[in-house]
């Protein structure tokens, strides 16, 4: 079995689930994955799965079973998806990790969503995040927002928290979608992931020098911004592009 360091800092071309059974329990500090969304598309560089129940469990149920399981105890999970799969990953998360190691249910709300004529327009992802245990890692001191000038302060309790910032509720408005013609971070994949969204998650839920894990691991966004903030990271993806792309980050970062 593969330990921490021998996992660290390396980005693996395979499927998740081979990798996640090689590696030794308790090894991780921190797991985001932008995870398959149920679409049932053909991208470019992968074939996401269908959004049908049995399908999804048959796929998801032993890779969380596994992220759980190489978890520290003091670890946490954070998973990104959105409508299709959400209320079977929600069940299939409280299975495995149990209900009372839920800790939130993330809402991250774009603006880039094509409208629809005959609902309300689909604009978030939901990210859930679960801890291993009732002992885990939390400081959202270094990612908490200034307040806005033109919005007084109490002076209650809020006197105290205006020091630090305003506290980041569990509705994220504030992080846009990385713009199609952006030429500053767009690497060319499709499901790109903005770097302020995972510096939110990391440099909450993870200290220096600790161990974040990508098993979706796409563009690389993860282990490069676990880079940028002095953490180790892992990552595995099936797809050669994915693989390439994230190594040249990493080479640039």
């Amino acid at each position: 079995m593969l330990t921490s360091e021998d996992i660290e800092n390396r980005i693996v071309l395979s499927d998740n689930l081979e990798a996640l059974r090689s590696i030794q329990e308790s090894s991780i500090d921190l797991i985001y994955s932008d995870i398959l969304y149920g679409t049932g598309r053909k991208f470019d560089a992968y074939q996401d799965i269908k959004s049908d129940k049995q399908e999804v469990l048959y796929h998801y149920e032993p890779r969380i079973s596994e992220m759980k399981r190489i978890l520290k105890k003091t670890g946490q999970i954070y998973l990104q998806m959105d409508w299709r799969i959400v209320h079977w990953i929600r069940c299939i998360m409280d299975d495995v990790f149990g209900y009372n190691n839920f800790r939130n249910e993330i809402i991250w709300q774009y603006h880039s969503a094509p409208r629809t004529k005959n609902a309300f327009s689909k604009r978030h992802d939901t990210i859930l995040r679960y801890s291993k245990s009732g002992k885990y890692y939390f400081d959202d001191t270094s990612v908490r927002e200034p307040y806005m000038k033109n919005n007084p302060i109490s002076k209650t309790k809020e006197e105290y928290y205006n020091k630090l910032g305003k506290v980041i509720g569990d509705v994220w408005t504030d992080i846009p979608m990385l713009p199609q013609k952006d030429r500053k971070e767009r690497v060319g994949y499709p499901t790109q992931k903005p770097i302020a969204l995972m510096e939110r998650i990391i440099l909450s839920s993870s200290k220096p020098g600790d161990l974040v894990a990508d098993f979706y691991c796409g563009s690389g966004t993860t282990c490069v911004t676990s880079k940028m903030h002095g953490r180790k990271y892992f990552g595995v993806d099936s797809s050669t592009k994915a693989y390439l792309m994230t190594q040249r980050r990493l080479m640039n970062t």
